[in-house]
């Protein structure tokens, strides 16, 4: 009895992780979504997300990136952010954060609809603060990017975020926006 009150007591004053981002999306798309974070799966990559998140980086950034049928990016937070001097429509998606890239923490779970994913360069550790979120699974991408955590509520907005032109899909014109991203417990 006792060693299970210790464990309690440990387990209650431990760190908190956290389990998930609330993104707020204005835009064409408008509502709440909700993604479930793989700590497990990707400690490092959930980490930098969840301090950007903390520190507000990802408010107001835009989805600069969708193509129709396969995905919406967004994150980042050095050229994407509207409001700040650094922010243009044109060099969003070149930009990381103020930390340093990450090494990959590919896992053999498979890119289906909901599941999102860091972006990168061609460099398999160059992943830094960009997700993307796939509207259709995307099998040519397992094992070659880092899956990071699942939409678990509001696909039905994320379907809705303004799609980009040609095979790019850079978005033209008003993007739609993360007003709030918010870690959950």
């Amino acid at each position: 009895m006792l060693k299970s009150l210790t464990l309690i007591a440990a387990l209650a004053t431990g760190p908190a992780f956290a389990t998930g981002l609330d993104i707020v999306v204005e835009g064409e798309a408008n509502g709440l979504v909700h993604i479930d974070l793989f700590e497990d799966v990707a400690p490092g990559h959930v980490d930098q997300i969840t301090k950007l998140a903390n520190e507000g980086a990802y408010d107001n950034v835009v989805f600069h990136r969708v193509i129709d049928g396969f995905m919406a990016q967004t994150g980042d937070v050095q050229y994407g952010k509207m409001g700040t001097a650094d922010f243009s429509m044109q060099m969003a998606g070149r930009g990381g954060s103020h930390y340093p890239d990450l090494k990959a923490e590919f896992s053999d779970l498979s890119f289906d609809e909901g599941v999102v994913g860091m972006a990168r360069s061609q460099n398999p550790n160059s992943a830094n603060a960009q997700f993307f979120i796939m509207f259709a699974p995307a099998p040519h991408l397992n094992g070659q990017y880092t899956v990071v955590g699942k939409v678990t509520s509001g696909m039905d907005v994320v379907h809705a975020i303004k799609k980009g032109n040609g095979p790019n899909g850079a978005v033209i014109g008003q993007p739609d926006v993360m007003t709030s991203v918010k870690v959950t417990e």
